[in-house]
């Protein structure tokens, strides 16, 4: 019990202390000691009540009057204080009266106050919101006045550095959803420009490189390639640099293979060739403006790729129209182009090395052409050539023809006018014709950018071909020629001399124009030498050839009668015919004008074969025909009438129709048939089997087997002859003998000729 007293008076200090929101647990623990501590709480409580309350009654009593004076002064202040509320009131009422206004301008104010505020708000956005809609009209007018470049550009700074700040605006996702619409715009619209560019080129290549070949504008200057930069400005912006890279290559590559393709009838005219060039050089030029003015369009390794390309295909194109040109100027006009292309292309920085190889090879063709042209042209001199001395009446004209032709003879000068040149009309012809071959030749050699050593060669090459092989052919077709007659042939002989003279003038005149010594080591000689010799000797051997001809005709018109009992006692008609041919032939030869003693050489030496031919052959013709096979008989009569023709021949012989023969040469020729007809005519048989092989013989170029062969034929006629004629029947018994005698004499031909076969 006294220790709960002292237990409940901390609980109580406790509660007095303490926060009414902490009380819970003190009075807790009243209920949870001892029993009936609850009671006990409570009246301790109930005392510590009384207690406090008799403390304020004592303190209230203390300060009692202080209150009531308090109360007092309050009631009085209480008047005041409605004087001073109805004061207040009435103040409050004019305040209120006179705030109204003010009111009203406040709440002015406020609201001018927001709407500034909204204002400046909007301020700040539209200062956001201004450059964006600014730089979106720039990108609009740039797209108008197609400023593409400067409009990707604007896109870029737009998409960068304006649309984030006010990328909440609606419009702001309209303009960024429409950006990549106008890039491909742009792309689209570039592309087509770059298209129509590439269409424009292609077109105006001819024209461009033409201007180029001339060097008389840039392609700058010729072509707007605005279109190429703003294209490949675009395309690099927008990252498909290397699309548009590939795509420009492509078509380029296109374009390449459409101008390297030429025209069918390209090698018909210049013109053909000189717009195949020229769109080749405005392809290359362009590429090459290109290459130097981009960054890696176009790169060295591409356009060389590019040229090795048409190099080639320009070789083989040139190489196949060239070959159909037989115009040596058009050839030479090709020659020209093509060197001007090389030149033009080659200052461009392409290597130009295997078109100056191919006009090697079109010098060749162009030549070939040359040798055409100049085979028409010594024919027609050739066909025009009376084959006659040429006459000059005064010393203007012999200066005239001298200075066509290098021709000196110091006896011809001697001689007073009129007088004839020994060459005919074609030969100072011919000589001009060759130095104007030499000129044409040197127009191709030109600009070939090989020095005058190679040129000199080259002249000479090409005059060698023309000495050798056309005026040759010229000469031998000319010499073939049915209506060249034997004088005609002979002043050929002469002509050729004088041609193959003027050869060493020839070779001073290629030395002169191009300045080269013919002493140089390996400076090429003229071969007009061989050349006119080989026509000289063809002409002598044509005009052999026609005297025999000619002689074969008489023979074919001999018409003997080879069982007449008799002769007739003179030469057949055939015969004299001929021989009077070969007289009045020679009378020709030896008639020609020999104003040297060369030509006299020349034309003697010519008579003489020819004449000696002709008696051989006639021989030899006779001879045959006495031979021939299906000749079966032959009478005495007939033996004679031959003998008396064979007279004829060997008295031509040796009336010498050609002067310069010794002795009895010309007479040799029918040595043959004299012996064989003296065998005959003698019927000296036993002297020429008992003489036979002896060098002293009488009939020693009468061989066994021709004497065998006539003698068969003889016996035969004498036979057919005995039985057809009865007028000799009472010789009968000589007829045997004598026909006894030839068998004898048969039998020992026989033997001889298989002597001389078993000997062979």
């Amino acid at each position: 019990m006294a220790d709960s007293l002292p237990e409940h008076d901390r609980i109580l200090q406790e509660i007095e202390s303490t926060d009414t929101a902490c009380v819970g647990p003190t009075l807790r623990s009243v209920y949870d000691d001892q029993p009936n501590a609850h009671q006990r709480f409570m009246e301790k409580l109930d005392a510590c009540i009384r207690n406090h309350d008799r403390e304020i009654e004592k303190m209230c009593n203390f300060h009692h009057q202080g209150f009531v004076d308090a109360i007092t002064e309050l009631l009085k202040v209480r008047a005041d204080a409605e004087k001073l509320k109805v004061q207040v009131t009435d103040t409050n009422r004019r305040l209120q009266d006179a705030g109204k206004e003010v009111i009203a301008q406040t709440e002015e104010i406020i609201r001018c106050r927001v709407q500034q505020r909204n204002i400046t708000t909007v301020v700040e956005k539209l200062q956001l919101c201004l450059p964006v809609l600014e730089m979106y009209s720039k990108l609009k007018e740039q797209m108008n006045v197609k400023r593409y470049y400067s409009a990707l550009k604007t896109m870029e700074q737009l998409e960068n550095l304006y649309l984030p700040r006010v990328s909440q605006y609606r419009f702001c996702q309209v303009m960024i959803e429409n950006l990549p619409k106008l890039r491909e715009e742009i792309k689209e619209i570039s592309m087509s420009d770059l298209k129509d560019f590439l269409e424009s080129i292609r077109k105006h290549s001819d024209r461009i490189g033409e201007t180029a070949m001339k060097q008389v504008l840039t392609a700058q200057d010729l072509v707007d390639f605005s279109p190429v930069y703003r294209c490949l400005h675009i395309y690099s912006v927008l990252g498909d640099g290397e699309i548009f890279e590939n795509y420009y290559r492509k078509q380029r590559r296109k374009q390449a293979r459409l101008v390297l393709q030429p025209q069918s009838s390209m090698h018909e005219t210049v013109e053909g060739y000189r717009r195949y060039f020229s769109q080749i050089v405005g392809f290359f030029v362009v590429e090459d403006h290109i290459l130097h003015v981009t960054q890696g369009l176009v790169t060295r390794t591409y356009t060389d790729e590019l040229w090795n390309m048409a190099l080639s295909k320009i070789i083989a194109v040139l190489r196949t129209h060239s070959s159909y040109c037989s115009d040596p100027d058009l050839v030479l006009e090709l020659k020209n182009l093509i060197v001007v292309f090389a030149d033009t292309l080659q200052g461009y920085g392409f290597p130009v090395n295997r078109l100056f190889d191919l006009l090697f090879e079109i010098r060749d063709q162009y030549n070939e052409t040359l040798l055409k042209k100049w085979s028409g042209l010594f024919r027609d001199i050739f066909e025009a050539d009376n084959y006659s001395p040429i006459p000059v009446a005064n010393e203007e004209e012999y200066k005239i023809v001298i200075s066509k032709f290098p021709f000196q003879d110091p006896e011809l000068d001697k001689q007073s006018f009129p007088k004839k040149l020994p060459m005919s009309q074609s030969v100072p012809q011919i000589y001009i014709q060759v130095k104007e071959f030499i000129y044409a030749s040197l127009k191709f050699s030109e600009s070939l950018h090989r020095s005058s050593t190679e040129i000199d060669d080259m002249l000479r090459k090409s005059t060698n071909l023309l000495l050798t092989r056309t005026l040759s052919s010229c000469l031998q077709n000319l010499i073939k020629k049915p209506h060249i007659g034997l004088t005609e042939l002979v002043q050929i002989i002469i002509n050729t001399t004088h041609l193959e003279q003027a050869c060493k003038y020839l070779e001073d005149f290629i030395s002169n124009i191009t300045n080269i010594s013919q002493v140089t080591v390996h400076t090429a000689r003229l071969y007009g030498l061989s050349t006119f010799k080989d026509a000289r000797h063809a002409a002598e051997g044509e005009i052999y050839t026609k005297l025999n001809q000619k002689i074969d005709e008489f023979i074919q018109i001999a018409d003997y009668d080879w069982t007449m009992s008799e002769s007739d006692g003179r030469a057949s008609g055939y015969l004299m015919d001929l021989i009077n041919f070969l007289r009045s032939t020679f009378q020709v030869f030896t008639h020609l004008p020999n104003n040297n003693n060369d030509h006299a050489a020349m034309s003697g030496k010519v008579a003489q074969t020819a004449c000696m031919s002709a008696c051989q052959h006639l021989s030899t013709s006779l001879m045959q025909m006495l031979l021939d096979s299906e000749l079966k008989q032959i009478s005495m009569g007939a033996i004679q009438q031959f003998n008396l023709d064979v007279i004829q021949c060997e008295l031509f012989a040796s009336s010498e129709p050609v002067p310069g023969f010794q002795g009895d040469t010309l007479q040799l020729a029918f040595i043959d048939l004299r012996q064989l007809l003296d065998l005959f005519m003698v019927w000296d048989w036993s002297t020429y089997l008992a003489d036979y092989g002896q060098a002293t013989s009488k009939y020693l170029r009468v061989n066994p087997s021709t004497a065998l062969t006539l003698l068969e034929k003889v016996h035969r006629g004498m036979r057919d002859s005995s039985k057809k004629n009865n007028i000799f029947a009472q010789f009968r018994k000589n007829d045997r003998d004598k026909q006894k005698l030839i068998e004898t004499v048969v039998k020992q031909l026989r033997s001889l000729v298989n002597g001389m076969s078993q000997h062979t």
